[in-house]
């Protein structure tokens, strides 16, 4: 009789690393859109209270766009381009120390399959069929929880983050400039209140937290950040700036 353990009685349960990888970049990327939703919006609602003009509050909101996206970019690329640095460091580290105390590390990885519940003639006999298959990999995943063959690729995380922002941004950047007017500020704050909503809905499903909460929090944050934004471009057209 097939073992129903092995043979898939869980079909659409991930067990590979990769879905976690998968879903921490979809988590990112619904947060960089928050972002260039909430920072887009805040700029063209400022100053679309200032002044009516279209090209003015058009000029502003691609400005606000392009340097929002290339600066998530360079700090994505800084970020990530730091720490892979960290992990090629600490795997040269484990390669050198697996060519010159290859006993030791045996040993290490041996204490490490112990302290996850194994007796010790399993844990030595895994250590030692994982060494002989693939004692790098073996020993970087075990003991640094990094996969060798899979660090993250900075110019990706890069391109990943300025997409998820522009693509967030244009959302308030259409709503401002699309309807008459009149209603420019109300069909924006309409717009970027149900799109924050969404996005925060989706994180929280992905976090497996509670989906209420979090949608109230951005909406609230991205109010917040319109409200001041707005304030102060009406404050810049009494003034006459």
């Amino acid at each position: 009789m097939e073992d129903s353990t092995i043979s898939g009685s869980h079909p659409h349960e991930p067990h590979a690393g990769g879905f976690a990888t998968r879903l921490n970049w979809l988590r990112a990327g619904v947060l960089g859109a928050n972002d260039g939703i909430v920072s887009t919006a805040g700029l063209v609602v400022g100053v679309a209270a200032a002044t009516t003009t279209t090209s003015a509050i058009f000029t502003a909101g691609i400005a606000g766009v392009s340097a929002g996206a290339l600066s998530m970019a360079v700090g994505e690329y800084v970020s990530v381009s730091t720490q892979r640095d960290s992990e090629r460091a600490l795997l040269a580290k484990e390669r050198r120390e697996l060519s010159e105390v290859p006993e030791y590390e045996l040993a290490e990885l041996t204490d490490i399959y112990r302290a996850k519940g194994l007796s010790l003639d399993t844990a030595r006999k895994v250590a030692e069929e994982l060494t002989a298959y693939d004692a790098f990999t073996a020993h970087a995943e075990a003991e640094l929880g990094l996969n060798p063959h899979a660090l993250t690729n900075p110019w990706q995380a890069a391109f990943s983050s300025a997409v998820a922002f522009t693509l967030g941004a244009l959302l308030p950047l259409l709503a401002i400039l699309l309807p008459p007017v009149t209603a420019r500020i109300p069909v924006t704050v309409a717009a970027v209140l149900l799109a924050l909503a969404l996005t925060g809905s989706i994180s929280a499903r992905l976090g497996g937290s509670d989906p209420v909460r979090a949608m109230m929090r951005v909406a609230l944050g991205g109010a917040l950040a319109m409200l001041v934004t707005y304030g102060i471009g009406q404050l810049a057209d009494v003034a006459g700036i």
